[in-house]
């Protein structure tokens, strides 16, 4: 995996300005397969199809705690609303975190990110114009 490109494209992402499928491009480009987002740890770690991982940290303050009930049509809102008006990162993480998420994986091949709970409850949003 080419930690350069990663590291890269964590930091666009953090920093906002670069679109969602700019960055799936940019991870896919550095060998990523999949990624996951912790909250509760505040890091990112991305997958290789071989096993190879890269760990960034999610370097935000003031960010809430998890709330305890996973919210799904909250959820559902606050996707929308980053696919329809590019919210930034760490405005979709308030609220993601808000709504109950713990973390969430981006499955790049899989054109989906599937959402966590702290209670087990989930949600798989299908990348726009993918199918499942």
């Amino acid at each position: 995996m080419n930690t350069e490109l990663i590291t890269s494209a964590a930091k666009a992402t953090l920093d906002g300005g670069t679109p969602f499928p700019q960055i799936v491009v940019q991870l896919i480009e550095a060998g990523v397969e999949f990624y996951h987002v912790d909250y509760l740890a505040l890091r990112k770690t991305f997958y290789s199809g071989e096993g190879a991982t890269v760990t960034t940290p999610i370097p935000c303050e003031g960010l809430p705690p998890v709330a305890a009930d996973f919210d799904a049509a909250a959820l559902r809102a606050n996707i929308l609303d980053s696919q329809q008006n590019a919210q930034s990162w760490r405005d979709f993480s308030v609220r993601a975190m808000q709504c109950g998420v713990q973390g969430y994986f981006a499955f790049l091949r899989g054109q989906r990110v599937t959402y966590f709970g702290r209670q087990g409850d989930q949600h798989t949003e299908w990348f726009p114009g993918a199918k499942p």
